[in-house]
């Protein structure tokens, strides 16, 4: 059953206070209108400004108003009175039944025992949920969903169909262009899917597939005003990832299943996953390439702003970052180091009074029930301090372990990162420099790159192969001074998690340990 079939049949069944959590108050009211118009019931609207006027007029046509009626009590008053049948839809009626408004509270307790032997209904709409606990039992609670793909798709050509009437505006949509659009607009009211729409227009004078960037600005909108996520614009692509085969193939098979084709296949929503592995060797840059991939807005979640002073305010402000992600659904978490997140979880009772362990439970909770078309990448460098309850499957889709890069992928890494650098790769041997720079992680490749070339800059000469080699041979990598660590990383990985890479050895064998530490 929908929510707009269940509207109808509450109504039907005479219950006497539905409350609709919505921010579209005219999709409600147009719904509310048309229920009017098949139970032929009269439909009638309020707000702190008009009072009860006939609903869908509009303000101009509003002739004739009853300025009493703006007060609360008068207009609750005007709903008993009133003997034919009808609706009555009140507009953010919530500062009404905060503590402290007993007569409006009390009021609307007695219209509740009143209209349940009538044929008349209080629909109230409201952005936010308000309910005093005298008005508990007497107030049925509904959340009206965002408008669904069909809704946008109907808006669009209804927008399409307007344009044609402008000649020098160009309607550039494919069927494949088309779905982009629809899929990045998914998690917008139909208000701001009009706006981004009709601004993309303006912009460029067409209407283009192409033009997704824009609808992800939109988005940015909802989360900024949220303050608890991040919305970051990634341009890094997997062309900037070396190695790690696995993994992009994997991501690559998973990003069609966020489509309509995928729902009627029987495909779930994928949920996300883990990288687990050492410092600086692509989890976080993984994660920035999939947004780009996926051609999905990419919200960094830093839990850190969870956690407030007052009692209760971060369970809550967990709750409302998860809202937030689903409201501009589909879309990509990022969780960056979720070890350190939610190192403690198991001690917080006597060190935060549970807090931490409320917050990860919560969190853990909608790991596992979402439907939503978020995808969550969560990166963690510790696997002692990640809690057990984290690894079970159902929370992640897989957990990929992601090690020190293959000669072969030093290779790749060191093509990249000089293309970055508007060098020629061909000009340099990556291949002495793979040798020179075993245990070497991605980011580490980068920084002897940089080192370089500030060498070369200060020397006045062009960057070359000598100038990598001298700052490779001055570099002692993590791999060597935290040997212990990540040979134990490597042992608890296999086993439990994926590679993230091809085997660099034969089947069956192990990976080689690292080298001592240097004397």
């Amino acid at each position: 059953m929908t929510v707009q079939q269940e509207i109808e049949t509450l109504i039907r069944a005479r219950y006497p206070i539905l409350y609709v959590v919505s921010s579209e108050e005219l999709r409600v009211q147009a719904l509310i209108l048309e229920i009017g118009r098949q139970r032929q019931k009269r439909v009638f609207e309020w707000s702190a400004t008009t009072g009860i006027v006939p609903a869908g007029a509009s303000i101009q046509s509003q002739k004739h108003r009853h300025p009493a009626t703006q007060d609360p009590l008068v207009a609750l008053d005007e709903v008993i009175e009133q003997v034919e049948p009808a609706l009555f839809l009140f507009k953010d009626f919530h500062p009404f039944l905060a503590r402290g408004n007993v007569a409006v509270i009390r009021k609307l307790k007695e219209i509740a025992l009143h209209l349940k032997n009538s044929f008349k209904t209080v629909i109230l709409v409201s952005p936010v949920m308000e309910i005093p606990a005298e008005l508990e039992k007497e107030v049925t609670v509904l959340n009206y969903p965002l408008p669904t793909r069909d809704d946008l798709a109907a808006l669009l050509d209804r927008i399409i169909e307007d344009l044609r009437t402008f000649k020098h505006v160009k309607i550039d949509l494919d069927p494949p262009g088309r779905e982009r659009l629809l899929q990045a607009a998914l998690g917008l009211t139909l208000g701001e899917a009009e706006n981004v729409f009709a601004k993309i227009v303006v912009k460029a004078e067409r209407l283009s597939g192409e033009d997704v960037h824009e609808v992800f600005a939109q988005k940015q909108q909802i989360i900024r005003k949220s303050g608890l996520l991040e919305y970051y614009a990634s341009h890094d692509t997997f062309a900037h990832v070396g190695g790690l085969t696995l993994l992009k193939d994997w991501l690559g098979k998973r990003g069609a299943a966020f489509s309509p084709e995928a729902r009627a296949f029987g495909l779930p929503a994928p949920k996300g996953i883990l990288l687990l592995g050492v410092q600086g060797c692509g989890k976080s840059l993984c994660a920035k390439a999939v947004a780009t991939l996926w051609q999905m807005p990419l919200l960094r979640f830093d839990i850190g702003r969870v956690f407030g002073s007052l009692v209760g305010s971060s369970e809550e402000n967990i709750r409302r970052a998860i809202a937030v992600a689903e409201s501009v659904a589909p879309a990509i978490l990022w969780v960056d180091e979720i070890d350190k997140a939610f190192a403690g979880a198991r001690q917080s009772g006597g060190t935060d009074g549970g807090t931490t362990a409320r917050v990860f439970g919560t969190f853990l909770t909608w790991m596992s029930e979402k439907h939503s078309a978020v995808f969550v990448v969560a990166t963690a460098n510790d696997i002692s301090e990640l809690p057990p309850e984290l690894l079970r499957k159902g929370r992640f889709d897989d957990i990929f372990f992601v090690d020190l890069p293959s000669a072969t992928e030093r290779q790749e890494i060191f093509r990249i990162h000089l293309d970055k650098r508007r060098r020629n790769a061909a000009r340099f041997d990556v291949a002495a420099l793979a040798r020179a720079s075993p245990d070497f992680s991605g980011a580490e490749i980068e920084e002897a790159i940089v080192g370089a070339l500030f060498d070369a800059f200060g020397a006045r000469e062009e960057l070359a192969t000598a100038h990598i080699l001298a700052e490779l041979s001055q570099t002692v990598p993590l791999a060597r001074t935290m040997h212990e660590q990540i040979a134990g990383l490597r042992r608890w990985a296999e086993g439990r998690a994926r590679s993230a890479s091809l085997p660099r050895t034969a089947p069956g064998q192990p990976a080689p340990p690292p080298p001592p530490p240097a004397p």
